[in-house]
Order: C-alpha cells, then sequence, then structure tokens
C-alpha cells in the first residue's frame, strides 16, 4: 500500500522558513506518475485549503503564499517540497501532501505535518 510521509513542519517565528518533504514509502509508486501533486493545509476550525499545485508541470498557489511558498519535486529522490519564506502566523496549519495519478483516478494523501509560527 503506498504511503505519502510528510516531515519538516515544526514551531517557526514570524518571518522564519521551513521546507516541508514529501516522500513516497513503498517502490511501487513514484511521483513521476502523478498529473497533479500538491500541498494542501488546514488551520484549526478552517477547511482544508489548497496551498500550492503542480499540474502537468506547471505550478500554480493560493493567492495567501504566492511569493512566499515553492512547489518542487526531486525525481531522483522520488520526493516532493514545500518551501516556505516569511512565514506569517496566518501559515499555521497541518501541512498535507497529496499526489494524483490519472489512469485509474488514484489518489494518495499523507497523515500531515503541523506547522505553527508564533512568536
Amino acid at each position: 500500500q503506498v504511503q505519502l510521509a510528510e516531515s519538516g513542519g515544526g514551531l517557526v517565528h514570524p518571518g522564519g522558513s521551513l521546507t516541508l518533504s514529501c516522500a513516497a514509502a513503498g517502490n511501487t509508486f513514484n511521483f513521476t506518475e502523478c498529473n497533479t501533486i500538491a500541498w494542501f493545509r488546514q488551520a484549526p476550525g478552517k477547511q482544508r485549503e489548497l496551498a500550492a499545485i503542480i499540474t502537468s508541470g506547471i505550478a500554480n498557489y493560493a493567492y495567501s503564499v504566492k511569493g512566499r511558498f515553492t512547489i518542487a519535486r526531486d525525481n531522483a529522490k522520488n520526493t516532493v517540497y514545500l518551501h516556505m519564506n516569511n512565514l506569517h502566523p496566518d501559515d499555521t496549519a497541518i501541512y498535507y501532501c497529496y499526489g494524483h495519478i490519472g489512469a485509474g483516478n488514484r489518489q494518495y494523501w499523507g497523515q500531515g505535518t503541523q506547522v505553527t509560527v508564533s512568536s
């Protein structure tokens, strides 16, 4: 069974940076098969929302993170990253990695990693 595992979350001061990683456990899954790779986040008391996405090789971002977050992939390591700069308290959330393979409409989620931005 494919599992996505996020790491890199933690506590950071406002204005700080973090890089989240998402790796696939198991040798039957490869991010290169995905037509969509994304990072979602869910803040306390709010619905899960899209933060960053790569679809057909093109990256897009939520307005609230544009210019501060960068989604990237390393095919050799079979890992997806979310580089986050100039973090705000409003970025506090659980961040989830997501992959979608069009063939068979298969979707994969990680368990999430907590990011807390606080002074």
